[in-house]
């Protein structure tokens, strides 16, 4: 199996991300983006690379960071090792310093016994496939191995948190006045940043898990558990409640009356306000093949333009860029600004959501109005040939049963997982039940004859 998923590189800790591999694929990661113009050119003027490296707090990116930072000094590059922060203030950072590439060490959103390593390329950029390709062939060839001053060093970066801030800072045109503000942190990697962040825009701000010990990261709370968000929104009677996961690339939010707000419909509300305001590049959506019907008709609505990526914000990136388009993002809560950001960005999507209501003085669930939610249904079909899904002609058939039977009032999809033997089907429909019979049905023909 390739060692890169849809994130980076990603596992539980210890098992199979061992040390040995964090430091082999930063000598790897060394290697590959050490090479080019730009690093020849700082070579040329006795320069050595440099590299931003982060981790969210959960106890084994310790371990790993450190197996990471010897992996790049040892290979002859400078680390500017930036302690607990969100991945997008990594991105930013690598660009903000001219840095040759950072190392982000968080299994995001997965518990605490997981971690990963994501790269990103100089700019602040996530690597493509191709680039991934090569660093996974480099960690079983031939590592630089400079000796004396030509080794790297580890340099504590202390002002990382403040220049990030202050980024956040400068992205707003609105002050957050008189809003209630719920966040809640995860207690992962926006516990420090986010709350500071609120508060100097002049939200009134409640923080729920913000108390990261380690071992206690998305433990029932963040953008997959909205459960205490809701109910913690309810009780202070706040305005907005805004959930990050645990390296606070994703935002998701909930309403005053605690009903949750997904990336789909925060992407909308975005989409139409930079619309109105001459911001949105192209007149430009980009999202996944899994955002809602609603976003698509909404949008539509509007006269926005949805164009459609492969799951992963990279993918949504990659569009962004070739187009030349402002804002794309995922139903999962990743919003990439690329005005602001070069990746999800949580805790700028969230300013941006708020300062949305501050600007109309309008509440989040009349902003959130704008998109009629489709029922959706995923079914996750285990145990079958994915490679087939798109053209055994039973399965054929049977999709094309149910999309003639929707019509314009419901979509169809199937996706096989990159790396396990797993067919996922989704359903969007008119109504609940519909889309449950219809998933239910296709994930049995699925299953019957992809069997392996």
């Amino acid at each position: 199996m390739p060692l890169f998923g849809t994130d980076g590189v990603r596992g539980l800790a210890n098992g199979p991300l061992t040390a040995d591999l964090a430091l082999t694929l930063a000598q790897a990661t060394a290697v590959v983006l050490g090479q080019g113009r730009t690093a020849d050119a700082r070579r040329a003027a006795g320069k050595r690379l440099t590299a931003v490296v982060a981790r969210d707090p959960r106890v084994s990116g310790e371990f790993l960071t450190a197996a990471v930072a010897a992996g790049l000094a040892s290979s002859g590059v400078d680390v500017l090792e930036a302690g607990v922060l969100p991945t997008p203030a990594l991105a930013f950072l690598v660009g903000d310093r001219d840095a040759d590439f950072g190392v982000m060490v968080s299994a995001s959103h997965n518990p605490a016994p997981d971690n990963g390593i994501k790269i990103f390329a100089r700019g602040g950029v996530k690597l493509p496939d191709e680039v991934e390709q090569r660093i996974e062939a480099a960690m079983t060839a031939p590592k630089l191995q400079p000796t004396g001053e030509k080794v790297g060093r580890i340099i504590r970066f202390s002002d990382a948190e403040d220049r990030y801030v202050v980024h956040l800072l400068g992205s707003l045109d609105v002050r957050l006045d008189g809003l209630r503000v719920v966040l809640d942190c995860a207690h992962g990697a926006a516990a420090g940043v986010s709350p500071e962040t609120f508060r100097d825009v002049g939200a009134e701000v409640i923080v729920i898990g913000a108390d990261p010990d380690g071992l206690n990261i998305n433990d029932g709370v963040g953008s997959t558990h909205l459960d205490e968000l809701a109910r913690a929104v309810i009780a202070h009677g706040a305005d907005i409640g805004i959930a990050h996961d645990g390296d606070a690339d994703r935002c998701l939010a909930v309403d005053a009356a605690g009903r949750v707000v997904d990336g789909d419909q925060i992407m909308a509300i975005l989409a139409v306000s930079m619309r109105e305001r001459g911001l949105l590049a192209n007149n430009t959506l980009v999202a996944t093949v899994m955002s809602n019907l609603g976003l698509h008709r909404a949008m539509s609505a509007h006269g926005i333009r949805v164009l459609q990526t492969a799951v992963g914000d990279r993918y949504v990136l990659e569009e962004m860029n070739a187009g030349g388009h402002s804002l794309g993002g995922e139903q999962s809560g990743h919003v990439i600004m690329s005005e602001y950001a070069t990746t999800g960005d949580g805790i700028l999507t969230g300013l941006h959501l708020a300062a949305e209501m501050a600007r109309t003085g309008r509440s989040l669930a009349e902003l959130a109005s704008i998109m009629t939610v489709y029922p959706q249904v995923l079914v996750n079909v285990k145990d079958v040939d994915r490679t087939r899904a798109s053209t055994d002609e039973g399965v054929a058939v049977a999709v094309a049963a149910v999309k003639a039977e929707l019509g314009d009032s419901g979509r169809v999809l199937l996706r096989p997982s990159g790396t396990e033997p797993l067919v996922r089907v989704m359903v969007e429909a008119a109504s609940e039940d519909d889309a449950h019979r219809h998933a239910d049905a296709l994930a049995t023909v699925v299953r019957e004859r992809l069997a392996l």
